[in-house]
């Protein structure tokens, strides 16, 4: 078992990162929805989902692919910004085929219906959706090059071993 889950390192991290960002989804997509933007399901899904992406590249470059790089951080960044806007493209489509399309909304549908077809759709086909693009893109893209960057000792802080070694010069 712990081969299993040492070979499966990264794809489990990347699993936890999604979990913690599928709650931040959630929670954002439900506290706009409910309130400020009660007329647009998809915008607080999107916004939720901007939110929970920013969250998401501090966590998958700092835990998830911390010894992978092969960009600068910029670069990087601006790698996982523009996968993570095509998976949002990808993560929207359910909803949006969901309300305009099947029109399983208020009053076509009951306001339980509704809620439910936008959670299967949003929150679940969206997401699944959304993250098998990202794991792919992640590695080939914006993380490709394995052991890029140096492993932290179970005692070392946060950040990179370089800077680190530059503030304690």
């Amino acid at each position: 078992m712990r081969e299993l889950l040492s070979r499966h390192r990264e794809l489990i991290r990347f699993a936890v990162v999604g979990g913690m960002s599928f709650v931040i989804t959630l929670a954002v997509n439900y506290g706009l929805k409910f309130t400020v933007l009660r007329a647009n399901p998809l915008t607080a899904l999107i916004l939720a989902t901007l939110v929970a992406t920013i969250f998401s590249y501090v966590a998958n470059r700092e835990w998830s692919f911390r010894t992978r790089g092969g960009h600068e951080r910029t670069h990087e960044a601006a790698l996982f910004f523009l996968f993570s806007g095509i998976a949002l493209g990808l993560n929207s489509v359910p909803l949006a085929v969901s309300r305009y399309v099947l029109q399983l909304q208020v009053p076509h549908v009951t306001f339980a219906a509704q809620e439910i077809a936008d959670f299967v759709s949003g929150i679940v086909l969206g997401t699944l959706l959304g993250t098998v693009f990202r794991w792919w893109a992640f590695k080939k893209w914006v993380f490709p090059a394995e052991d890029a960057r140096p492993q932290r000792k179970s005692g070392d802080g946060p950040g990179d071993p370089d800077i680190r070694d530059r503030m304690a010069a």
